[in-house]
């Protein structure tokens, strides 16, 4: 074994998508099988997800109790339990590149995707759920919302909802807006310069369909946050969804329309010295990350991958720029705050926890685990059990805290981790917001 492999930086290598041989689907179950072997022979991820212990159970099961004796075709029941989160390839496999073993499991399981997308084996749950835009615009029409909001939180029209598209009737969704957060903010903001000062940075915000669509106010938030510090910002002219709903269905097909919808709009201002900003990990990740791997050869999806950043990420690094006042007017008390897998993954350290701690008479309780939701997966019907598990060590440790206030990077699994405490029977109803709400009352700003 090579160990001098072990010991550098995990790297990575572009996804030969648009090669015939990626969806060669024996070609896929060869790949399968060598990096299944390789993680049948570790078992250092069993705790991560479901995909390793369905992995593990298929091969203990077995008539050889090795890979070998697995069905090809249960292959799938693994697929089916991955959400791409990223953690075991960042965190955990010792396997990764440039060992010589070039172990990447969130791959292997996104060609499997792409494969079973291409054969048409998917649902029309699938289809829905991943047009985060399209449903965003339909369910916050004005006439619309209000129905779409009460059905949702309808026990019978989720039971029906259940039966006929397999979104699990118990999970709670999230409301859509009154009013889409791109209407009701300020476009752009400008600060004068005077001679001697030093330059402020620029801004451009990726509003994400969820803060579009379903919570503005951590928009606003954000935007206020920013006129606080003085950071002129903007509005990126126009947009589409990021494309992570979609790469998790494995269509990558529609990434790419989505990519070439987007990057246009991002890249010159990108050249143009802009810091962009989103307040959904997945959505930053997506243009950190996934795309490049995507599309490497794209000069424009680098510029815009460059200029891409997490907001507490802009505002730690404002800080130590001494750029970033710290005038705050009120401390949190307790916050459990949760770190959610695509913030980890983007290899920027724990910028949230450090600007929390930053405010007097503020404990911050971390947890670094996934929460379960995972995008799309923890709301379907056959699913939602398991996500349910998967997240409750958060939420026991995120409650046994104690705190004034749950907070997650992620809106999703702030939401999930809010569910998880009630369903749990506690008494306690810590309040839920946004690192970026708590950000905003520690400065007193209105």
């Amino acid at each position: 074994m090579n160990r001098e492999g072990n010991l550098q930086a995990p790297t990575r290598h572009p996804l030969e998508w648009r090669d015939a041989a990626f969806y060669d689907e024996q070609a896929l179950q060869k790949e399968q099988e060598r990096i299944f072997e390789i993680c049948h022979g570790c078992r250092r991820c069993v705790s991560l997800c479901g995909a390793f212990p369905t992995l593990f159970d298929l091969v203990d099961n077995s008539a050889t109790m090795e890979v070998d004796g697995v069905a090809k075709e249960d292959y799938w029941k693994v697929v089916d339990q991955c959400y791409l989160c990223d953690i075991c390839y960042m965190t955990k496999c010792p396997y990764v590149p440039p060992h010589p073993w070039n172990v990447d499991f969130p791959h292997v399981m996104l060609r499997a995707k792409a494969v079973k997308f291409r054969k048409g084996d998917y649902r029309l749950r699938d289809r829905v759920l991943t047009s985060t835009d399209a449903v965003g615009k339909l369910a916050t029409i004005p006439v619309v919302v209000q129905a779409v909001n009460r059905a949702n939180n309808s026990p019978p029209v989720r039971k029906a909802m259940e039966k006929v598209l397999g979104v699990a009737a118990e999970a709670w969704l999230p409301p859509y807006a009154a009013r889409r957060f791109r209407e009701s903010a300020p476009p752009s903001l400008a600060w004068p310069i005077r001679d001697g000062q030093r330059a402020p940075g620029k801004v451009a915000i990726f509003a994400t369909c969820f803060i579009n669509y379903n919570e503005p106010g951590i928009g606003h938030d954000l935007l206020k946050l920013l006129h606080h510090a003085k950071v002129p910002y903007r509005l990126v002219a126009s947009e589409v969804c990021c494309g992570m709903p979609k790469l998790e269905l494995g269509d990558l097909e529609t990434v790419e329309s989505l990519k070439n919808a987007n990057i246009p709009m991002l890249a010159p201002l990108a050249r143009a010295g802009y810091a962009i900003l989103t307040a959904v990990p997945s959505c930053t990740l997506m243009f950190k990350q996934e795309l490049p791997l995507l599309f490497p050869d794209d000069e424009d999806v680098k510029i815009v991958s460059d200029a891409m950043f997490d907001p507490f990420e802009y505002f730690v690094a404002r800080q130590r720029d001494g750029l970033l006042d710290r005038d705050f007017k009120r401390g949190l008390g307790k916050v459990s705050y949760h770190i959610p897998c695509h913030s980890r993954v983007q290899n920027v350290g724990q910028k949230t926890r450090e600007a929390l701690e930053w405010i007097p008479d503020t404990s911050v309780n971390v947890v670094e685990r996934c929460s379960g939701h995972d995008g799309t997966w923890g709301v379907k019907r056959e699913f939602f059990d398991d996500a349910m598990k998967i997240g409750r060590p958060v939420f026991r440790r995120m409650e046994e805290f104690e705190p004034d206030f749950v907070s997650s990077d992620c809106p999703i699994a702030g939401r999930r981790i809010e569910e998880g405490i009630v369903q749990s029977g506690s008494e306690r109803r810590p309040q839920k917001a946004h690192p970026l709400t708590l950000l905003r009352i520690a400065y007193g700003i209105d």
